[in-house]
């Protein structure tokens, strides 16, 4: 399940109100910054570096190698976890093809055979925030690490 927006944005003419060369000058640099922003916007969604967290979280965990997904987990998910490098490596967690990324701002979903994981935006980069989840119809997802 994820979040979808949607904007429609209506435009009316303005030749009515553009009067001078300078105004019209501002509307069209107006209209061209909109369209970048909006543009940039869902260009996010595209965010490499997303994905290769999240391959080597999963990478990391499937070969037994549980300080290392440790350390790409978000500080409380790692806290959830009563031994963090042993409970992470017997999660059955294992890397697989990316079947979709999606960003919302500083939040990432991030789907593979398998398994989706939810990842967090940090000052220092992407985290995992929760792994081994798979949906619930009508409910929210049902992971094996979770903040």
């Amino acid at each position: 399940m994820g979040i979808r927006a949607t904007a429609v944005v209506c435009l009316r003419p303005v030749t009515a109100l553009v009067t001078t060369p300078v105004t019209a000058l501002v509307t069209t640099l107006v209209t061209v910054l909109v369209t970048a922003l909006v543009a940039t916007g869902c260009a996010s969604a595209q965010d490499p570096s997303v994905a290769a967290t999240a391959q080597r979280f999963l990478a990391a965990a499937g070969d037994g190698r549980g300080g290392p997904a440790c350390r790409l987990l978000a500080p409380e998910a790692a806290r959830s976890l009563d031994d963090c490098e042993k409970d992470i490596v017997s999660a059955g967690l294992r890397a697989g093809a990316i079947r979709g990324v999606e960003v919302w701002g500083d939040e990432a979903r991030v789907r593979v055979d398998g398994d989706t994981l939810f990842l967090h935006r940090f000052p220092d980069g992407w985290r995992v925030r929760a792994a081994g989840c798979r949906p619930r119809p009508g409910r929210p997802y049902e992971c094996e690490v979770r903040t």
